[in-house]
């Protein structure tokens, strides 16, 4: 059997306040975490619209272009080049 007379029992610290489990952050705690929520989901609701917009331009813009590259290639041509299509263009006389 060992000799126990040398060794001094170790104290366990006592707890000093209120218990864990009744330590909560409150009404305070919960109102700001649902504002920061609530920001989070409106900041994501107006990425998400301003990211379909951005496309819908896109897939507008890329429409255009090939409508006007259509066009480009069925407009008559002069003899001497292609013909100025613009309002304000070379008066013809």
């Amino acid at each position: 059997m060992p000799d126990l007379r040398g060794l001094a029992a170790t104290p366990s610290p006592t707890p000093t306040g209120p218990p864990a489990e009744l330590v909560t952050p409150g009404i305070a705690g919960f109102v700001a975490i649902a504002v920061v929520a609530i920001v989070i989901v409106l900041l994501a609701i107006d990425m998400l619209r301003r990211i379909r917009r951005a496309q819908y331009r896109s897939d507008v813009n890329e429409m255009l272009d090939a409508e006007e590259a259509a066009a480009r290639e069925d407009a008559p041509r002069d003899e001497d080049g292609p013909g100025d299509l613009t309002p304000g263009g070379p008066a013809r006389g």
